[in-house]
């Protein structure tokens, strides 16, 4: 993660707002005061949000785990020709 001034961040608000939004990278903003934060895309965000309700739903963890072991051993679902286009958007 990048890391700038408050200064300088607020100086390039503009440049750096549309890098962390086009290039979906946080930015690190640091104060003289020590109380940093990060700028981050509503997108990255939501994204993170997710993922973070994801990892706290035991039972999602256990079909996510589920899902891996029948995955490795060639036992998982096979989805129709329909449904596989349907998924890629083919």
């Amino acid at each position: 993660m990048d890391s700038i001034s408050v200064n300088k961040f607020r100086d390039n608000l503009k440049s750096c707002i549309e890098q962390v939004v086009t290039e979906h990278s946080p930015l690190k903003v640091t104060r003289r005061s020590g109380d940093d934060f990060v700028v981050l895309s509503a997108d990255d965000w939501e994204r993170e949000q997710e993922t973070l309700y994801v990892l706290q739903n035991n039972d999602l963890m256990k079909q996510i785990a589920a899902s891996a072991t029948t995955n490795t051993k060639n036992k998982g679902y096979e989805p129709t020709a329909g449904e596989l286009n349907e998924i890629t958007g083919i």
